[in-house]
């Protein structure tokens, strides 16, 4: 067992509330099946007591934990009362999970991004769960008059074996509840777990299964109205006029007005290139849009409209020449390529892409003369509950956000200015406002994962071994490279370099950041420095995690060279790497970012003269993994996301104005084209869990490049790869 003090910086977080809460929750257990046996059901108790701000226990032993991040597709609000549950020792089918409000006092980083809600909050779920199990056990202790070693936990049941006596959770609870927070607690052993490790259902799955409703554009309150929202066709456009006459005559149509949505005060996440709108409240969707099809606007140019080409002018510019200062320098790279026997050089290139989410931008907000209330899928609430205080001027305690569940995000939902837009249409109309995006709206908006080109130079001297390396990266809005990452330290001399390329078109993360594109390049670059070093791919990558491990060059390597080449290891196994397979085209790709290491190898064959993805093998080391059913969903999910966006998606430019606003001309993959399998195995190694919702993406895009390679004969350099007449079976 691990101790652990419960008052390090969680004071808060483990208030204890003494009062008792009646009323109902009502939940469905997936776990509980659909006809279960009476003696197995726990009925909906009549009292609830607060154990803490993760734990509610009812007098029937039904035990309420709260998922306190948001949900959005990547399965915490199972995964996080998993771990609640395991250190409380309940039974997990007597367990219903709901969404915790925004509460900074109960709860830190309310937050869905960069795949940290598990690895963050790893040690204060299990010391939530802990706490309660040790109060749980002090009163059963206190009201038996028998020392608390001698009592034991189960399912939800305390016990004392030389008794003979026990009593459920439910029954000691509002004991329990009065006990004070104990100074110190300890954990489970990861050997002891019961619940961490299973694979476990998503607890909203039967909801999701039968159209319950779940999701921002779910919510329905009596008087709320319905907007749409006009924005500048193009970048550095703005408002000049505009002329509602023929929308007011729209049955159904309330208002349309001009609105500023830009707080005075800016969060990191106040990205928006469009803070002045032109808003339609409506009584129903359908007349808002039609309303916003009879707004007449005219607009002007504040900034020239860019277009493709331009960023590709710019992006070329930036790395054929040099950063102001290298991010990172080892040895003496100049020397080392001047004298090379061989020198292998190569440039990759990526597009802007939008976020795509299933369920597009919405938001709910009800502004009153001293208060706000706002609802909706959003992945950072606390600082959309700051803007929207700056926005109104009102105080953040007169300011709720509920979180949905929502239909995806992949990084855009950071950026909430869909939520300010609905409470400051919201306070202009005084009415409950749901904004409503149509998907126009929401890929023409911005906040996209910005365009990137990066050069790849590698040295080889006369035994064809790696002597140099150096990268050198552009991006809009920021460079795409990690100077600290891989190959660093394992190469004498290495030379990483980052440019920033302006723009006014907005951008923002998108599913794991800068690695989305740096990992398909380097790998593929990798691939290539390989073949001309006449090595097999897999080895010489592993001669250099060697290297890093025995003798790493440079103190601020931001990764572990042996779990590194332990998924590679893994991945080599597992697919037989080697063996001689007729037909079949092998790529492979590993990467480490969000803390996480996956390896991938990709199998191609031919099928009606196209290539065709047979089978994916994934390798990933991610700690310790709480869910293995939510986890192989990640992998699989990350892996068609980024074979789908390698192959076939772009937005370009016509003069700031997008090109591509609809599915209609923006390329998504088909089921057809997904892996015919994906197979995923899991580092087992005990430490405490890292990333998992975004890793299994970057890798396969280099992974995918490497086996079309072998299958068509054609080296990819520029994503989409579809664009290169590489068509998929």
């Amino acid at each position: 067992m691990t101790l652990i003090r419960t008052k390090h910086n969680r004071r808060s977080f483990l208030k204890v509330s003494a009062a008792a809460g009646g009323g109902m929750v009502l939940g469905f257990n997936w776990l509980v099946s659909c006809k279960p046996a009476a003696e197995n059901v726990v009925e909906v108790p009549k009292e609830w007591f607060n154990i803490n701000a993760f734990v509610k226990i009812g007098d029937t032993g039904l035990v309420t934990i709260m998922s306190p991040n948001p949900e959005i597709g990547q399965n915490v609000k199972t995964a996080m009362p998993m771990v609640v549950a395991e250190e409380l020792d309940v039974d997990w089918q007597n367990v219903v999970v709901e969404q915790a409000p925004l509460d900074t006092d109960l709860y830190t980083r309310q937050v869905a991004g960069g795949s940290q809600s598990i690895r963050r909050g790893w040690q204060g779920l299990r010391m939530a769960g802990a706490t309660g199990r040790r109060m749980l056990l002090e009163a059963a202790a206190k009201q038996w008059q028998v020392p608390i070693e001698e009592l034991t936990t189960d399912k939800g049941v305390i016990y004392h074996k030389s008794s003979g006596k026990s009593v459920n959770y439910g029954e000691i609870a509002n004991s329990a509840a009065q006990i004070e927070v104990p100074e110190n607690i300890e954990l489970k052993d990861p050997k002891d777990f019961k619940i961490i490790g299973k694979p476990t259902k998503n607890v909203d799955g039967p909801k999701i299964i039968k159209g319950e409703p779940l999701f921002g554009l779910d919510i329905q309150r009596e008087g709320m109205l319905i907007s749409t929202i006009i924005h500048p066709p193009a970048f550095g456009m703005k408002i000049k006029s505009f002329d509602a006459s023929e929308a007011l005559k729209v049955n159904g149509v309330k208002d349309v007005f001009r609105v500023d949505t830009a707080p005075e005060e800016k969060e990191w996440s106040d990205i928006n290139a469009f803070p002045e709108l032109i808003a339609i409240v409506a009584d129903n969707t359908w007349q808002a849009m039609k309303g916003k099809e009879a707004v007449k606007v005219e607009w002007e140019t504040v900034t020239p409209g860019e277009s493709s080409e331009d960023h590709e002018n710019a992006l070329e510019k930036a790395i054929l020449s040099s950063a102001d200062e290298p991010a990172r320098k080892d040895g003496d790279p100049e020397t080392a390529f001047k004298n090379a026997a061989k020198v292998i050089e190569k440039i990759y290139s990526a597009p802007f892409l939008p976020h795509n989410t299933m369920e597009p931008m919405n938001f709910f907000a009800h502004v009153t003369a001293d208060k706000a209330e706002l609802v909706g899928p959003i992945q950072t609430p606390e600082s959309m509950r700051k803007s929207i205080s700056s926005l109104l001027k009102m105080p953040l305690d007169k300011i709720t956000v509920d979180m949905t569940r929502m239909g995806g995000g992949f990084g855009r939902r950071l950026y909430g200015n869909f939520g300010l837009e609905a409470a400051a249409i919201s306070k202009k109309m005084n009415a409950p406002i749901k904004l409503v995006y149509s998907r126009a709206d929401d890929m023409t908006q911005g906040t996209y994962r910005p365009a990137y080109k990066i050069t790849y130079r590698a040295a080889l001297d006369e035994n064809n071994n790696l002597t140099a390396f150096h990268v050198r990266g552009a991006g809009i809005h920021g460079g795409p490279v990690f100077a600290n990452r891989f190959p660093a330290g394992t190469v004498d001399n290495y030379l990483a370099e980052n440019i920033n390329v302006e723009s006014n078109i907005s951008t923002g993360a998108w599913r794991a950041p800068r690695s989305n594109f740096v990992a398909g390049a380097e790998q593929s670059f990798l691939d290539e420095v390989a073949e001309a070093a006449g090595k097999d791919p897999i080895e010489m990558r592993l001669a250099l995690f060697e290297r890093a491990i025995q003798n790493p060059i440079g103190d601020n390597n931001d990764y572990d060279p042996e779990r590194y080449a332990g998924v590679l290891k893994l991945v080599k196994e597992k697919a037989g790497w080697g063996k001689e397979m007729p037909g079949v085209s092998r790529g492979v790709a590993a990467y480490y970012c969000h803390n996480s290491y996956v390896a991938q190898v990709i199998d191609v064959i031919e099928e009606n003269g196209k290539p065709k993805i047979k089978k994916v093998w994934c390798a990933a080391d991610c700690g310790i993994v709480i869910n293995p059913e939510g986890a192989k969903n990640q992998i699989e999910g990350g892996i068609i996301d980024g074979i789908g966006h390698a192959m076939y998606s772009a937005v370009t430019f016509t003069d700031g104005k997008a090109d591509q606003e609809n599915f209609d001309r923006y390329r998504l993959i088909r089921l057809r084209e997904a892996p015919m399998e994906i197979e995923t195995f899991f580092v087992d190694n005990g430490i405490d869990p890292t990333g998992l919702g975004e890793p299994s993406l970057p890798p396969v895009m280099g992974a995918l490049a490497n086996a079309l390679y072998k299958a068509t004969s054609k080296r990819l350099y520029s994503q989409p790869f579809a664009q290169k007449d590489i068509v998929m079976g």
